[in-house]
């Protein structure tokens, strides 16, 4: 790779740190706010030797569950009686065995995983920030104050806010917003909707910085969220940088609630597991700074995407990432740079998140497989096992699900068992969560496991069949 690390310019003139960025109450319940900082159960980096301890008594009894207990091995042997279900007993007993072993793998680089350290105000690169909007109403005013007051060098720092043809009042919170920061925040208002890529690559085309950040229209940056997520690129060879993500409206609800502990699951664990090895399969919209001579390489072909012979507008974060580990660079992961997104508070609105999800990683599991030859050696061989693994809980999963559901059809108390054994493996999930965030949120982590099971089961298969749907599906 030939481009040189980001040179730092000094700290230019009477710069100063911004005052203390104003509270994001203006516009959404403030009781949102209150849930926002997890409470503390226990403190302190010297308690992590517990949740070692926890995790391998954990594993021990799984196995034990699983292979002698009184909990599954009843439902096994059953179901090597069944007429044709035995078929799949053995496949399913391999797989989660491979599988433990894939945890066990993740844990030890999950417990490795440290943050890069931040960028200072003196060695702070020029930044410009996207903020593409689509009928945000006044969340999107939230977002750009809270990066217009966020810690970092007013004179390196702009901000590019984009309408992508809203019908509701998204534009006129776009133009306080510049009207309050005047040679800050730039709008842009594109004249018909025409899709988040559109909107973001409006922004990108005026962007100036070393580094441009993406950043959601309903989710809010912390204070110190910029000079974290700079900090990474000081390594020549990093070419995208993660945000971590949270959720602002924990209080709306339940469902709130139980996303929060799967954020802390999914975009804290997995992405500090795959910035080990400088491959984030995906650098998410929320949160994501790019280093600009690299996006900019890569436009063209992200904006003319094409699955199957329909253009690309869903999964543009994803699709984006796999486009920066093509040109050679690696995607890592910043705890530290911490954003806070508005989730869905209702079913309807959760179905269709994930909906998109999971198209866009249907799509972009198979330009994966593409790209990963180009990856160092000893990375591609753990990319390449990591993903087979984690496809094909896939079919494994539905194959479980369908023995399970002949196994309580014919014998109903078999029902018990299983609702057993989600519990179980939900609860060892939460020690993971309990070690980033000492929250007592943890228990809506338990009834995710059990929502997901009985009312998610069906999105992925769905997500599978209709790929080639084109939407935002944001409302």
């Amino acid at each position: 790779m030939s481009e040189r690390s980001l040179e730092m310019p000094a700290l230019v003139g009477n710069e100063r740190p911004p005052s203390p960025p104003t509270p994001l109450r203006q516009t959404l319940p403030a009781e949102w706010d209150r849930a926002a900082a997890p409470s503390r159960i226990w403190g302190g980096a010297k308690e992590d030797w517990i949740f070692c301890s926890a995790v391998l008594v954990g594993f021990g009894l799984l196995l034990y569950a699983n292979l002698h207990g009184s909990l599954l091995r009843p439902l096994w042997l059953e179901a090597e009686q069944h007429r044709w279900a035995h078929l799949l007993v053995r496949p399913c007993v391999l797989f989660f065995g491979m599988g433990t072993l894939l945890l066990c793998f993740r844990t030890v680089l999950w417990f490795r995983y440290r943050p890069f350290p931040p960028c200072t105000f003196k060695n702070a690169p020029r930044l410009s920030v996207v903020i593409p909007a689509y009928n945000e109403g006044a969340m999107v005013l939230n977002s750009i104050i809270s990066v217009a007051d966020a810690l970092y060098p007013r004179g390196r720092l702009e901000i590019f806010a984009v309408d992508d043809g809203s019908t509701d009042d998204t534009w006129s919170y776009i133009r306080k917003a510049a009207a309050r920061y005047p040679n800050l925040v730039t709008p842009i208002r594109l004249p018909q909707n025409r899709g988040k890529r559109a909107a973001l690559a409006a922004g990108f085309a005026r962007a100036h910085g070393e580094v441009i950040l993406t950043l959601d229209s309903d989710s809010a940056i912390q204070p110190d969220a910029l000079l974290a997520i700079t900090g990474p690129f000081r390594d020549a060879r990093v070419g995208a940088v993660a945000g971590k993500v949270t959720v602002y409206n924990r209080a709306a609800g339940i469902i709130p609630r139980m996303l929060h502990v799967q954020y802390i699951l999914s975009f804290d664990l997995m992405r500090a597991v795959e910035s080990s090895y400088g491959t984030v399969y995906c650098c998410p919209g929320a949160l994501t700074a790019y280093r600009a001579n690299t996006l900019k390489s890569v436009l063209r072909a992200w904006m003319s995407q094409t699955f199957l012979g329909a253009p690309c507008t869903y999964g543009e974060d994803r699709a984006l990432t796999n486009l920066v580990l093509a040109s050679g660079y690696n995607t890592v992961y910043q705890r530290s740079a911490e954003v806070r997104t508005l989730v869905p508070v209702r079913y309807p609105q959760l179905c269709r998140m994930f909906l998109r999800w999971d198209r866009s990683y249907v799509r972009e599991e198979i330009c994966f497989l593409r790209i990963v030859w180009k990856r160092p050696l000893g990375v591609r061989l753990i990319a390449l096992l990591e993903r087979l693994l984690n496809n094909l809980r896939y079919p494994v999963n539905y194959a479980t699900m369908i023995v399970l559901a002949l196994l309580v059809a014919s014998r109903p108390e078999n029902l018990l068992r299983v609702l057993a054994a989600i519990g179980l493996v939900s609860l060892f999930n939460m020690i993971y969560y309990l070690r980033s965030e000492r929250s007592k949120d943890f228990v809506y982590g338990i009834f995710y496991g059990y929502y997901a099971f009985f009312a998610l089961f069906w999105i992925f298969p769905y997500a599978v069949f209709t790929v080639r749907a084109r939407s935002w599906l944001t409302r």
